[in-house]
């Protein structure tokens, strides 16, 4: 029988009140609270820098990013530097490796793999680049980024997949620091809007058969029900 666990989609969120979830959903994780759970969403325009990233590659004023609403966030995942925003769809899976070998790597390509065949399965051919995480298109244009954490082998953060963000937005930093690189969209590749509900559920449908996990679609009040419950009882 396969693992069970929760797939949450929340829809337009802030940063930070996701990262504040995350870190409670860590938590309960480690403590069998919660079964493995994946959270599928898009962020509030903002930029966010990981621990190999610094404020060199934002390459625009604090005022013009302040002008346009996007806010900037020192995070602890890896990576470098990357853009949130609507129409970007951002995958968190807080699940427990222990599970899953132990093995930082292989969940890392498989998070990628993940893109891969949910690309694919769109018509979009895409692999991976030696020495450059994430998901590119071409080879020289990336269309999703990632970066992970792990404590205690349950994961936090993941990878973001583009299908119709504000594409200029990527021009205000040098994207995971990288230069000479293109950033591309599945709207850019096919030229028409894509429905990022569809692409969510065939992510969804790709993580379970790549983890080898039945993710059960919940509501937002079902895991802060399971939140609230074990806060109450460490108390």
């Amino acid at each position: 029988m396969k693992r069970k666990g929760f797939a949450l989609r929340l829809g337009i969120r802030e940063y930070n009140e996701i990262l504040d979830l995350q870190k409670r959903m860590n938590s309960a994780r480690k403590q069998n609270a919660i079964p493995d759970t994946v959270i599928f969403l898009e962020h509030n325009p903002c930029i966010t820098i990981g621990v190999q990233g610094n404020h060199d590659s934002i390459v625009v004023s604090r005022q013009l990013l302040k002008n346009k609403g996007i806010e900037i966030y020192e995070t602890d995942r890896g990576g470098s530097i990357t853009y949130h925003g609507p129409g970007q769809i951002v995958c968190y899976p807080i699940i427990d490796l222990n599970n899953y070998g132990c093995d930082v790597t292989t969940y890392a390509r498989n998070l990628e793999e993940m893109v891969i065949r949910t690309l694919n399965s769109f018509g979009i051919s895409s692999r991976r680049k030696k020495n450059y995480p994430g998901v590119w298109v071409d080879g020289k244009r990336k269309i999703a980024a990632q970066g992970i954490s792990v404590d205690r082998w349950v994961t936090m953060h993941g990878i973001s997949l583009n299908v119709s963000p504000a594409m200029e937005h990527f021009s205000l930093i040098i994207p995971c620091g990288l230069t000479g690189y293109e950033v591309v969209s599945m709207t850019e590749y096919f030229g028409q809007t894509m429905d990022v509900s569809t692409v969510i559920s065939e992510m969804i449908r790709q993580f379970s058969k790549l983890f080898d996990i039945k993710l059960e679609e919940i509501g937002e009040d079902k895991i802060m029900e399971l939140l609230d419950y074990e806060q109450d009882q460490a108390s």
